[in-house]
């Protein structure tokens, strides 16, 4: 029994060594970031749009960009519901550019 019980402790690693190979995440710099990365794990955004979500959450409003989410989750039960985000975060900049024409 003894000799197993050394093979098994011999697998294991010392705290102190996974301390130090413990890496540090930055977390977000600014607010619209963290948001993206919110509508990218939500939405499962795929790698090539990524860049777009956080041009959408820098551009935009928080308030435009949460209602654009709420609005994809409810309204795109299936299929890929981050093609759906574009197209309602485009909508809703076109209503803005004809709200403010009216005023």
């Amino acid at each position: 029994m003894s000799e197993d019980n050394k093979k098994i402790n011999s697998d294991f690693e010392s705290f102190g060594s996974i301390m130090k190979h413990k890496k540090q995440v930055k977390p977000p710099a600014y607010q619209w970031q963290e948001l993206a990365l919110q509508v990218i794990n939500d939405l499962s955004i795929p790698n090539f749009k990524r860049s777009s979500v956080f041009r959408i959450c820098k551009i935009y409003s928080e308030k435009q960009v949460r209602q654009a989410l709420i609005d994809t989750k409810e309204l795109c039960p299936s299929g890929p519901k981050w093609k759906y985000f574009f197209k309602v975060v485009s909508n809703q900049g076109k209503d803005n550019k004809n709200n403010s024409l009216k005023e």
